[in-house]
Protein backbone atom coordinates (compact mmCIF):
# COMPACT_ATOMS: atom_id res chain seq x y z
CA UNK A 1 0.00 0.00 0.00
CA UNK A 2 3.14 2.57 0.76
CA UNK A 3 4.56 1.65 -2.30
CA UNK A 4 1.34 2.43 -4.23
CA UNK A 5 1.37 5.69 -2.48
CA UNK A 6 4.26 6.58 -3.02
CA UNK A 7 3.78 5.81 -6.93
CA UNK A 8 1.01 7.95 -6.86
CA UNK A 9 2.60 10.86 -5.06
CA UNK A 10 5.23 10.73 -7.90
CA UNK A 11 3.40 10.99 -10.65
CA UNK A 12 1.68 13.90 -9.00
CA UNK A 13 4.85 15.48 -9.08
CA UNK A 14 5.90 14.42 -12.29
CA UNK A 15 2.56 16.25 -13.59
CA UNK A 16 3.33 19.32 -11.67
CA UNK A 17 6.91 19.74 -13.25
CA UNK A 18 5.72 19.25 -16.87
CA UNK A 19 2.71 21.73 -16.21
CA UNK A 20 3.23 24.63 -18.09
CA UNK A 21 2.69 28.12 -15.42
CA UNK A 22 -0.56 29.99 -16.72
CA UNK A 23 2.25 33.16 -16.24
CA UNK A 24 4.92 31.72 -19.00
CA UNK A 25 1.61 31.60 -21.35
CA UNK A 26 0.82 35.89 -20.94
CA UNK A 27 2.37 37.79 -23.74
CA UNK A 28 3.31 41.50 -23.05
CA UNK A 29 2.75 41.20 -19.38
CA UNK A 30 2.72 44.83 -17.50
CA UNK A 31 1.41 46.37 -20.59
CA UNK A 32 -1.91 47.67 -18.52
CA UNK A 33 0.74 50.12 -17.37
CA UNK A 34 0.49 52.05 -20.88
CA UNK A 35 -3.22 52.36 -20.40
CA UNK A 36 -2.53 55.25 -17.86
CA UNK A 37 1.31 55.86 -19.12
CA UNK A 38 1.50 56.26 -22.51
CA UNK A 39 4.99 55.27 -24.01
CA UNK A 40 6.50 58.09 -26.32
CA UNK A 41 7.61 56.85 -29.75
CA UNK A 42 11.38 58.27 -29.67
CA UNK A 43 11.38 58.42 -33.62
CA UNK A 44 9.15 56.36 -36.65
CA UNK A 45 10.42 53.55 -37.87
CA UNK A 46 12.16 53.60 -41.45
CA UNK A 47 13.55 50.57 -42.96
CA UNK A 48 16.72 51.29 -44.98
CA UNK A 49 17.33 49.98 -48.13
CA UNK A 50 19.57 46.52 -48.12
CA UNK A 51 20.88 44.56 -50.69
CA UNK A 52 17.96 42.14 -52.93
CA UNK A 53 15.79 45.34 -52.51
CA UNK A 54 13.36 46.01 -55.13
CA UNK A 55 12.56 49.63 -55.09
CA UNK A 56 10.40 51.57 -57.52
CA UNK A 57 10.99 55.37 -58.27
CA UNK A 58 9.27 58.06 -59.73
CA UNK A 59 10.05 61.14 -61.04
CA UNK A 60 7.48 63.65 -61.90
CA UNK A 61 7.96 67.48 -63.07
CA UNK A 62 5.80 69.93 -65.10
CA UNK A 63 7.66 69.18 -68.37
CA UNK A 64 6.85 65.43 -68.85
CA UNK A 65 9.56 65.49 -71.53
CA UNK A 66 12.20 66.07 -69.21
CA UNK A 67 11.52 62.68 -67.35
CA UNK A 68 11.41 60.26 -70.13
CA UNK A 69 15.37 59.62 -69.96
CA UNK A 70 15.04 58.42 -66.80
CA UNK A 71 11.90 55.81 -67.37
CA UNK A 72 13.49 51.70 -67.09
CA UNK A 73 10.60 49.75 -68.08
CA UNK A 74 12.98 46.30 -67.63
CA UNK A 75 11.01 43.78 -65.45
CA UNK A 76 13.12 43.39 -62.37
CA UNK A 77 15.40 40.24 -62.03
CA UNK A 78 15.35 40.08 -65.89
CA UNK A 79 16.84 41.54 -69.27
CA UNK A 80 13.15 41.75 -70.80
CA UNK A 81 10.85 44.40 -71.20
CA UNK A 82 7.87 42.69 -69.99
CA UNK A 83 7.27 44.72 -66.99
CA UNK A 84 5.23 48.02 -68.62
CA UNK A 85 6.61 51.11 -66.64
CA UNK A 86 3.93 52.96 -65.55
CA UNK A 87 4.28 56.87 -66.32
CA UNK A 88 7.52 57.94 -64.38
CA UNK A 89 8.19 55.39 -62.69
CA UNK A 90 11.52 53.34 -62.59
CA UNK A 91 11.82 49.22 -61.42
CA UNK A 92 15.32 48.59 -59.84
CA UNK A 93 16.71 45.52 -58.17
CA UNK A 94 19.53 46.49 -55.91
CA UNK A 95 22.42 44.49 -56.32
CA UNK A 96 24.94 42.44 -53.94
CA UNK A 97 27.10 45.81 -53.00
CA UNK A 98 23.84 47.63 -52.28
CA UNK A 99 24.33 49.48 -55.79
CA UNK A 100 21.74 49.98 -58.32
CA UNK A 101 21.75 51.45 -62.44
CA UNK A 102 20.01 54.47 -62.42
CA UNK A 103 19.80 56.24 -66.35
CA UNK A 104 22.09 58.83 -66.84
CA UNK A 105 23.41 59.16 -63.31
CA UNK A 106 25.07 55.57 -63.52
CA UNK A 107 25.75 53.23 -60.25
CA UNK A 108 24.31 54.76 -57.26
CA UNK A 109 24.38 54.13 -53.74
CA UNK A 110 21.32 52.82 -52.29
CA UNK A 111 22.27 50.48 -49.65
CA UNK A 112 22.27 51.82 -45.98
CA UNK A 113 19.71 54.99 -47.04
CA UNK A 114 16.42 55.70 -46.05
CA UNK A 115 13.86 55.65 -49.24
CA UNK A 116 13.11 59.39 -48.34
CA UNK A 117 16.84 59.67 -48.69
CA UNK A 118 17.43 58.07 -51.85
CA UNK A 119 14.62 60.47 -52.81
CA UNK A 120 16.51 63.83 -52.34
CA UNK A 121 19.50 62.39 -53.15
CA UNK A 122 18.15 62.01 -56.86
CA UNK A 123 15.79 65.21 -56.71
CA UNK A 124 19.64 66.90 -56.07
CA UNK A 125 21.29 65.28 -58.37
CA UNK A 126 18.62 66.34 -60.95
CA UNK A 127 18.87 69.90 -60.21
CA UNK A 128 22.29 70.48 -59.44
CA UNK A 129 22.81 68.35 -62.94
CA UNK A 130 20.43 71.35 -64.94
CA UNK A 131 18.03 67.49 -65.90
CA UNK A 132 14.75 69.04 -64.07
CA UNK A 133 14.24 72.16 -62.11
CA UNK A 134 11.38 71.07 -60.07
CA UNK A 135 11.97 67.39 -59.43
CA UNK A 136 9.47 65.52 -57.40
CA UNK A 137 11.07 61.66 -56.66
CA UNK A 138 9.40 59.31 -54.67
CA UNK A 139 11.00 55.97 -53.52
CA UNK A 140 9.41 52.94 -52.00
CA UNK A 141 10.54 49.11 -50.94
CA UNK A 142 8.20 46.92 -52.79
CA UNK A 143 8.36 43.96 -50.80
CA UNK A 144 10.94 42.70 -48.52
CA UNK A 145 10.65 38.95 -46.82
CA UNK A 146 11.00 37.47 -42.84
CA UNK A 147 11.89 33.75 -42.09
CA UNK A 148 10.02 32.54 -38.97
CA UNK A 149 10.94 29.04 -37.64
CA UNK A 150 10.79 26.83 -34.96
CA UNK A 151 7.30 26.06 -32.83
CA UNK A 152 5.18 28.18 -34.40
CA UNK A 153 1.75 26.89 -36.32
CA UNK A 154 2.89 27.79 -39.84
CA UNK A 155 6.49 28.15 -40.23
CA UNK A 156 7.99 29.40 -43.60
CA UNK A 157 8.92 32.42 -45.34
CA UNK A 158 6.85 35.44 -45.21
CA UNK A 159 6.58 37.83 -48.00
CA UNK A 160 5.48 41.51 -46.63
CA UNK A 161 4.47 44.01 -48.85
CA UNK A 162 4.49 47.39 -47.35
CA UNK A 163 7.90 48.77 -45.17
CA UNK A 164 6.80 48.02 -41.70
CA UNK A 165 6.14 44.93 -39.70
CA UNK A 166 6.84 43.85 -36.18
CA UNK A 167 7.99 40.93 -34.34
CA UNK A 168 4.14 40.54 -33.12
CA UNK A 169 2.87 40.76 -36.03
CA UNK A 170 5.30 37.87 -37.92
CA UNK A 171 4.33 35.59 -35.28
CA UNK A 172 0.13 36.66 -35.97
CA UNK A 173 1.10 35.94 -40.01
CA UNK A 174 2.68 32.50 -38.36
CA UNK A 175 -0.30 31.07 -36.84
CA UNK A 176 1.11 32.18 -33.41
CA UNK A 177 3.12 30.68 -31.14
CA UNK A 178 2.12 26.66 -30.15
CA UNK A 179 1.74 25.73 -26.49
CA UNK A 180 5.34 23.89 -26.78
CA UNK A 181 6.75 27.43 -27.36
CA UNK A 182 9.30 28.84 -24.98
CA UNK A 183 8.01 32.28 -24.85
CA UNK A 184 10.79 33.65 -22.59
CA UNK A 185 13.73 33.62 -25.56
CA UNK A 186 12.52 34.07 -29.06
CA UNK A 187 15.41 34.96 -31.07
CA UNK A 188 16.18 37.19 -34.10
CA UNK A 189 18.78 36.77 -36.07
CA UNK A 190 19.61 40.29 -38.29
CA UNK A 191 22.08 41.23 -40.60
CA UNK A 192 23.62 44.51 -39.99
CA UNK A 193 26.37 46.36 -41.32
CA UNK A 194 27.62 43.38 -43.09
CA UNK A 195 27.74 41.46 -39.66
CA UNK A 196 25.25 38.62 -38.56
CA UNK A 197 23.76 39.48 -35.20
CA UNK A 198 21.27 38.27 -33.21
CA UNK A 199 18.98 39.21 -30.61
CA UNK A 200 17.02 37.57 -27.69
CA UNK A 201 13.21 38.92 -27.25
CA UNK A 202 10.87 37.67 -23.85
CA UNK A 203 7.55 38.32 -24.97
CA UNK A 204 5.85 37.76 -21.73
CA UNK A 205 7.43 41.30 -20.95
CA UNK A 206 6.20 43.81 -22.37
CA UNK A 207 8.91 46.60 -21.46
CA UNK A 208 11.21 43.82 -23.61
CA UNK A 209 9.02 43.60 -26.61
CA UNK A 210 8.67 47.18 -26.73
CA UNK A 211 11.45 48.44 -26.04
CA UNK A 212 13.70 45.97 -28.18
CA UNK A 213 15.86 46.78 -31.18
CA UNK A 214 13.65 44.10 -33.10
CA UNK A 215 10.35 45.18 -32.33
CA UNK A 216 10.30 46.27 -36.00
CA UNK A 217 11.38 43.68 -38.60
CA UNK A 218 14.07 44.33 -41.35
CA UNK A 219 14.37 42.53 -44.77
CA UNK A 220 15.92 39.44 -44.22
CA UNK A 221 15.49 38.83 -40.50
CA UNK A 222 15.20 35.25 -38.87
CA UNK A 223 12.84 34.35 -36.14
CA UNK A 224 13.64 31.09 -34.23
CA UNK A 225 10.95 30.65 -30.96
CA UNK A 226 12.49 27.86 -29.07
CA UNK A 227 10.48 24.69 -27.91
CA UNK A 228 10.51 24.40 -23.97
CA UNK A 229 11.66 21.89 -21.78
CA UNK A 230 8.36 19.54 -22.22
CA UNK A 231 9.30 18.85 -25.53
CA UNK A 232 11.13 15.22 -25.72
CA UNK A 233 11.10 13.83 -29.08
CA UNK A 234 10.27 15.89 -32.75
CA UNK A 235 6.64 16.02 -33.08
CA UNK A 236 5.49 16.00 -29.41
CA UNK A 237 4.05 18.72 -27.66
CA UNK A 238 3.93 19.84 -23.62
CA UNK A 239 0.66 19.02 -23.74
CA UNK A 240 0.64 15.55 -25.50
CA UNK A 241 2.96 15.05 -22.50
CA UNK A 242 0.34 16.10 -19.84
CA UNK A 243 -2.14 14.32 -21.63
CA UNK A 244 0.46 10.70 -21.08
CA UNK A 245 0.74 12.04 -17.31
CA UNK A 246 -2.82 12.73 -16.50
CA UNK A 247 -3.87 8.84 -18.42
CA UNK A 248 -1.27 7.39 -16.02
CA UNK A 249 -2.44 9.20 -12.79
CA UNK A 250 -5.94 8.20 -13.58
CA UNK A 251 -4.73 4.27 -13.88
CA UNK A 252 -2.47 4.17 -11.04
CA UNK A 253 -5.19 6.01 -9.07
CA UNK A 254 -7.79 3.31 -11.06
CA UNK A 255 -6.09 0.49 -9.17
CA UNK A 256 -5.30 1.97 -5.73
CA UNK A 257 -9.05 2.62 -5.20
CA UNK A 258 -9.60 -1.11 -6.14
CA UNK A 259 -6.81 -2.68 -3.76
CA UNK A 260 -8.38 -0.41 -0.79
CA UNK A 261 -11.77 -1.55 -1.68
CA UNK A 262 -10.89 -5.19 -1.26
CA UNK A 263 -8.65 -4.70 1.64
CA UNK A 264 -11.55 -3.70 3.45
Amino acid sequence: MKLLTSVLLFFILLTCASCVSQKKMIYLQGADYLQDNPQQIKENFELKIQSDDQLAISISSKDRELIEPFNNSTLIGSGSSQYSAQAGVSYFQVDKDGNIEFPIFGTLKASGLTRMELAKELENRLISQNYIKDPQVSVKIMSFKVTVLGEVKAPGVQNVTGERLTLLEALGMAGDLLPSAKRENIMVIREEDGKRKSYMVDLTSSYDVLNSPCYFLQQNDVVYVEPNSAIRVKGSGTMSTMASTFGMISMVASLVSIIIALSR
